[in-house]
């Protein structure tokens, strides 16, 4: 059967019986099903989506590909803040197990640093600052490395760990890391955790040192204490020109790894 379709044909409101322009008149659906009403556009109910859970799909099982794709490993640990607030004291580069904080400023830098920090803290002036710093412990059972604020000495925690059935040292976490030491820069290998007993380090300029034929390399070189006991550690002033470097046990070979002075 055909029907008029006139422009100016109307009809009225299934729910509230109001006259409306026919072309204004929607079917009306409930849980996506047409009731068989018509019902003007200004009264209809959308059919909520609520009313469709379970029965569509809204998972989206792909990952991205570098979804914050970072420029480097040192910018993507920065934290810092913007002006008017912002001042290098804020600037602050952290990793497990080491944290170094950095002022050039030349007026007072107040801070609180590493509560609870596994590993080490050092803090470094470039310029005149009074640095006053605040290095809260962890508390609780198990290893953990040496927080230290010693001017311009930069600390690693040395732990020593089995692998592969040989005893190894850890630097900051990292199983005989390659270090990279600045002439004229001060570096202190703590050996107070408790793993180090019976592990004295020391450096020499061939690998392994006294175990792989060389002798122990000694310029501006300091140690104190006993390994594996509290302010146990072995330091380095680099000299200039100075050559690359080895760690050692001068008990056990195989342990050290190698420490580059560029």
């Amino acid at each position: 059967m055909n029907y008029a379709k006139a422009r100016y044909a109307f009809g009225f409101c299934d729910r509230t019986g109001f006259r409306y322009p026919l072309k204004d008149l929607v079917p009306e659906y409930n849980n996506g099903v047409k009731t068989g009403f018509l019902v003007g556009r200004d009264v209809v109910d959308p059919d909520q989506p609520q009313n469709f859970l379970g029965r569509v799909k809204i998972n989206d099982p792909q990952s991205l590909r570098n979804p914050r794709p970072d420029t480097s490993l040192d910018e993507s640990r920065a934290l810092y803040g913007f002006n008017p607030v912002w001042n290098p004291a804020q600037y602050l580069v952290a990793s497990v197990g080491r944290v170094t904080v950095t002022t050039g400023e030349t007026e007072g830098v107040v801070g609180s640093v590493g509560t609870g920090q596994i590993g080490s803290v050092s803090i470094t002036t470039t310029g005149s600052a009074n640095v006053a710093v605040t290095l809260t412990g962890v508390a609780g059972t198990g290893a953990v490395g040496a927080s230290a604020a010693t001017g311009n000495v930069t600390v690693y925690a040395i732990t020593v760990a089995s692998y592969n059935g040989a005893n190894k040292y850890y630097i900051d976490g990292s199983r005989q890391a390659t270090l990279t030491l600045s002439e004229g820069s001060t570096y202190r290998l703590d050996q107070s955790s408790g793993t180090n007993s019976g592990h004295p380090i020391r450096f020499s300029t061939t690998s392994d040192g006294t175990h792989g034929g060389g002798s122990e390399y000694t310029t501006g070189v300091t140690t104190s204490g006993t390994p594996g006991n509290a302010g146990a550690y072995t330091q380095i002033t680099v000299a200039g020109s100075a050559p690359t470097l080895y760690y050692y046990c001068t008990n056990h070979s195989g342990m050290g790894g190698q420490a580059n002075t560029p």
